[in-house]
């Protein structure tokens, strides 16, 4: 299933069912009275969270969903039946958008967000009897439902996210650290969707992902990194790693904090650390300027790995 981050939905909800107008007309019984019932309310559209899902792949296959209509009502006092409601599973971690309007967000699993409130019912005119108006003409008619455009955005939520430049060996730690099976080349990009795995001791399971490479400029839509760079926004902890057998690592180091601070100066506020990786290919270690609790490993050969797991299990 392709890995879809982005969608947008057109919803539309129930409209109400009509009151009813009726006077009970029996043998027998003179001057029945009203009895129109009341219309039923519309039908509404509920995002849910599943934590089943990781993509909004069915969303963009998939774009219009509309609720039922509520009954209208009848007469003997018989009211309408509700519309039945939508309820559309989608991953945790998501963003909802109508134009510009924040509408709200999903981070639990079964979490429920209305996006399209059903029309109400229209009232019969056995509501309307008083002590001056035995005998009213007249009920209401259901209101509409609403009709809407909603952007969906995914933002990944995990325990920690790996970023890098592209070819840096993220792909190759997560895989060394979790056992998770990303696709692994010596090219720029190798990474096009985030690649998720599980970091388990007897406690509890650590969500790592790893974002695909950033490269300056990411920020203005330079490279793939821009539309992945929201996806670190969910994580407790920023693993950053450099190569160290590249020509300039220090380079790195402030692109990827020059990228995160012109995307989201929030992220630097989020707790980080710096693994160098491809200790096995250097001879000698260079020094960098880095204020961050640092790692040296070989991702590929396993040396220093351990080190590292001990640490992100216990710090998550």
């Amino acid at each position: 299933m392709k890995f879809i981050d982005e969608a947008t939905i057109y919803v539309q909800s129930g409209a109400g069912g009509n009151g009813c107008i009726s006077f009970r007309r029996e043998k027998y019984v003179p001057r029945g009275g009203p009895d129109g019932g009341n219309g039923g309310a519309g039908g509404s559209v509920f995002l849910v969270g599943s934590k089943d899902l990781s993509t909004l792949y069915d969303l963009k296959i998939r774009p219009h969903y509309r609720a039922a209509k509520g009954q209208h009502g009848k007469g003997k006092k018989q009211h309408g039946k509700n519309g039945k409601a939508v309820y559309i599973s989608v991953p945790l971690g998501i963003v909802v958008f109508k134009g510009k309007r924040l509408v709200g967000e999903i981070l639990k699993d079964k979490e429920k967000l209305l996006v399209a409130a059903g029309g109400r019912g229209g009232r019969g005119n056995a509501h309307f009897v008083s002590s001056t108006n035995r005998a009213p003409r007249k009920a209401e008619d259901g209101s509409s439902g609403e009709t809407t455009n909603l952007k969906i955005v995914l933002k990944i939520i995990s325990d920690i996210g790996i970023v890098g430049l592209p070819n840096a060996g993220k792909s190759t730690l997560l895989k060394a650290i979790t056992n998770a099976r990303p696709r692994i080349g010596s090219y720029p990009f190798t990474t096009l969707n985030p690649n998720l795995g599980v970091l388990k001791d007897n406690k509890r399971h650590v969500v790592v992902a790893d974002m695909p490479g950033i490269i300056e400029g990411a920020h203005r839509g330079k490279g793939i990194g821009l539309q992945f760079l929201r996806h670190i926004e969910r994580t407790n902890l920023l693993m950053m790693v450099i190569d160290i057998s590249a020509t300039e690592p220090q380079d790195q180091y402030e692109t990827l904090l020059s990228e995160f601070k012109n995307y989201n100066p929030a992220l630097l506020k989020k707790p980080r650390i710096v693994v160098m990786n491809k200790i096995d290919l250097v001879e000698r270690r260079p020094q960098l300027d880095i204020e961050e609790r640092t790692f040296c490993v070989s991702a590929l050969k396993g040396n220093g790995v351990d080190l590292l797991i001990e640490y992100l299990k216990n710090e998550n």
